[in-house]
């Protein structure tokens, strides 16, 4: 039997094990044991599985994932996430669709210190959606303002996506986070835009709110600031030089659990509580990466990825055609896949021929960001939607995933953009000391 048959019989009974939901570390282990087995002995599948568990899982800048999530675990419990939405409503809120846009920015400030969509969107589920229902907002612009919000922390740095993608695809990690930066802007820019634009075409999305006095604007600041502040150290040091990717993490950790203590909101139950999600997070990232790599030893011994780059490139296909066909295979594993899946069994794939093509690895990082993100908008997976729904039933799902399909549509336009002008990406990244 040829290898590539081979191949894809895995890749078969990678996605049968998916879909009957049996956990996605499982459902690629096991098709790459039981591929490795046939192709090879008993000896090489040992040998294999020594290799990638001794190798990965003290992996120095693998350490960096845990670091970053403890960050977030530590603003995440102690509130301060709260505090950044009560900011941006005191300065924006009176405004027309103005707690939509609050949601976007404190989602986007938030997303500079929590690295994670799904706290994101758990976090201001719960604070935006009762603040926007008890203001008369339309549950689909409510529900779809918090959705875009969320999807920032997949974009803005620290990222744990990116780090997943620097560790498959040895890129610099550093480079990847600071190149989120840029884009992170314009995507928030671009939501809030979509926020206006949307009430221009439908007055009744939203109403206008109250006003806040200077005095109340200014006040506001006191914990937006220490936000800012830890960005500039983490994100700040890599970019000068200062920092490595996992030193800027154990330092942006260190810093989180500074403030947290100076605002007095470290308990010693939050601080637990802090510790044992970072220790589920990371555990649940571990098993899955732990698992692509055996699935890519298989893919390389079977050497799919290569025959898939020769295929397309005898099609002389040009890259914007390929580029376009990639948003497209994207936007439909998007609606039957898991995100983070999405990543670990695709890049290994499809990157051969993305380096056939000459284009940036760095850029690519940031674009196969930007694809995932709309995956996790939109039906009928959409697993920030289900998210959002966890913790704000009362704006229901099918409201929820109307008004994100409708933010998807400035992610189109932002990764229309890259493709145009790849500085939006790399600008920040080439410069880097």
């Amino acid at each position: 039997m040829d290898l590539e048959i081979i191949a894809l019989i895995v890749l078969l009974a990678m996605f049968v094990l998916m879909f009957l939901k049996i956990p996605i570390a499982i459902s690629m282990a096991v098709p790459a044991f039981v591929g490795i087995l046939y192709l090879r002995d008993w000896t090489v599948l040992k040998s294999v599985i020594e290799t990638v568990v001794w190798k990965h899982s003290y992996s120095y800048t693998l350490s960096t994932i845990p670091l970053f999530v403890l960050m977030g675990e530590i603003l995440f419990v102690t509130g301060i996430s709260s505090s950044l939405f009560e900011t941006f409503r005191t300065w924006v809120g009176r405004l027309k669709g103005g707690l939509a846009v609050a949601t976007i920015g404190s989602s986007a400030l938030f997303a500079a210190a929590s690295g994670s969509s799904l706290a994101n969107t758990g976090t201001m589920g719960v604070i935006a959606s009762k603040e926007m229902t008890k203001a008369g907002y339309s549950k689909s612009l409510a529900g779809g303002s918090i959705i875009a919000g969320g999807s920032l922390g997949m974009l803005i740095p620290p990222s744990t996506m990116f780090i997943i993608y620097g560790m498959m695809t040895e890129t610099s990690i550093g480079k990847l986070l600071i190149a989120g930066i840029i884009p992170g802007i314009v995507l928030s820019l671009l939501y809030v835009i979509t926020v206006y634009v949307s009430i221009l075409i439908n007055p009744s999305l939203a109403p206008r709110g109250k006003g806040s006095s200077w005095k109340e604007k200014f006040y506001s600041l006191r914990h937006t600031g220490w936000i800012l502040l830890l960005f500039l150290i983490v994100i700040g040091g890599m970019y000068i030089g200062l920092f490595s990717p996992t030193e800027a993490a154990g330092v942006g950790a260190f810093f989180a659990l500074i403030i947290a203590l100076l605002i007095r909101k470290l308990t010693w139950q939050n601080f637990i509580e802090s510790l044992s999600r970072t220790l589920k997070t990371t555990g649940f990232i571990f098993a899955i990466m732990l698992a692509a790599f055996l699935f890519n030893y298989l893919l390389t011994i079977t050497r799919l990825p290569q025959a898939l780059a020769g295929f397309f490139t005898d099609l002389n296909m040009s890259p914007f055609a390929l580029f376009l066909l990639i948003v497209f295979m994207y936007l439909i594993l998007g609606a039957i896949m898991d995100t983070m899946a999405m990543i670990v069994i695709t890049v290994p794939i499809i990157m051969p021929l993305i380096q056939a093509m000459g284009f940036d690895l760095v850029w690519f990082g940031v674009f196969i960001i930007l694809v995932v993100e709309m995956a996790m908008m939109s039906p009928p997976v959409g697993m920030l939607c289900f998210v959002l729904d966890g913790v704000a039933p009362d704006l229901k799902i099918e409201n929820i995933f109307k008004g994100a399909i409708r933010f998807m549509i400035p992610i189109l336009v932002l990764v229309m953009l890259l493709y145009f002008v790849p500085e939006i990406a790399t600008f920040l990244p080439d410069n880097m000391r």
